[in-house]
């Protein structure tokens, strides 16, 4: 079984989702099919078939974070420090070719959300970060064409 890295937010998250589900999603999925069955022919009943057909979601997602959250290394990110990119850093970075300014924090893969900020540790720009400085540049292949970063900052939150 191979561990995954994971920020305790990360798994925290993960955590109060499994609870979630498993407190207020199951019961709740169990009482549908309850009425749905108290209504007679479930051959042709759907209302019972949505509500198994949502069972078997919710009960396959339990499942996936069973797994994930036993899979886990959880590490303490402000418990890191150092002057090199590396698992848990928030990186401020700039694109040498629009001077636009962006801020990653690098996470595990099940809590990457670049909305959020964070990208996965697998990642493209990831990779080219990992073991840079400041005032380093990480060249990226992106889907776009080969982009250039420049790492402005290294933070530890």
């Amino acid at each position: 079984m191979e561990r995954v890295p994971m920020t305790v937010e990360g798994f925290r998250s993960l955590e109060a989702e499994l609870h979630r589900l498993k407190s207020e999603e199951r019961p709740r999925i169990i009482q549908a099919i309850a009425e749905a069955r108290s209504h007679g022919d479930l051959s042709e009943n759907a209302e019972y078939h949505a509500a198994k057909e949502q069972q078997g979601l919710n009960e396959a997602r339990v499942a996936d974070l069973e797994d994930r959250l036993g899979r886990a290394d959880v590490i303490d990110t402000t418990k890191l420090s150092g002057n090199t990119v590396k698992f848990g850093a928030t990186v401020t970075l700039v694109d040498e070719d629009t001077d636009e300014k962006v801020k990653y924090k690098i996470v595990g893969d099940f809590e990457a959300s670049v909305k959020d900020g964070k990208i996965s540790i697998s990642s493209p720009i990831a990779r080219a970060l990992i073991g840079k400085s400041k005032g380093d540049t990480a060249e990226v292949t992106t889907p776009k064409g080969p982009r250039s970063y420049e790492v402005l900052k290294i933070e530890w939150k």
